[in-house]
């Protein structure tokens, strides 16, 4: 067996775990006030500011990671087909140089597209009317493997982002606050 053949097989079989251990159906939408943690093990709702934000309880790494290189407080959360790496309390909080002259937040979301396709994302509001977030998704990553992606939410809140690709999707709740952590 070829070296890269090891290696997609190794990430195949990565992926199936942290999809065990850390997922979201590949095709339902996400909808807040009937969003229930049975079901997804490894991932619970929890609630801040009536946020029903994605809590990750099993930390678990991106596809081929030990996930010992994962910045602390994060994990992978994915399904058969997209991972990406949030913050375990489903809190996100940008730097300084992150939050814009006009209040807006950028945000980078690093992703693994485990099927071939391209990624889209997408995302609303869901505690007060905001226009919808903004997309970053670059080319030159391949249609598998990893791919870079950034967001701009336009205001702090409470934000459902998916992730779509090849039919399949992924969606998480965040709370986006510049409000610095009381932990």
């Amino acid at each position: 067996m070829s070296q890269r053949t090891v290696t997609q097989v190794a990430t195949g079989l990565l992926a199936a775990t942290v999809a065990a251990g850390c997922a979201g159906s590949p095709t339902v939408e996400h909808r807040a006030a009937a969003h229930r943690a049975a079901g997804r093990p490894g991932s619970e709702l929890g609630t801040a500011a009536g946020c029903p934000k994605t809590v990750i309880r099993h930390v678990a790494g991106p596809p081929g990671s030990s996930g010992q290189d994962l910045v602390p407080g994060t994990s992978a959360y994915g399904n058969t087909a997209l991972v990406t790496i949030l913050s375990v309390d489903g809190v996100i909080r940008p730097s300084g140089d992150m939050v814009r002259p006009d209040g807006s937040i950028w945000w980078k979301f690093p992703w693994w597209r485990l099927v071939r396709g391209h990624l889209t994302i997408s995302g609303r509001r869901l505690d007060a009317p905001a226009p919808p977030l903004i997309p970053d998704v670059p080319n030159g990553y391949g249609a598998v493997g990893f791919q870079a992606s950034g967001v701009v939410f336009p205001r702090q809140g409470c934000w459902q982002v998916t992730g779509r690709l090849a039919g399949s999707s992924l969606t998480f709740v965040a709370l986006v606050t510049t409000t610095p952590s009381t932990q």
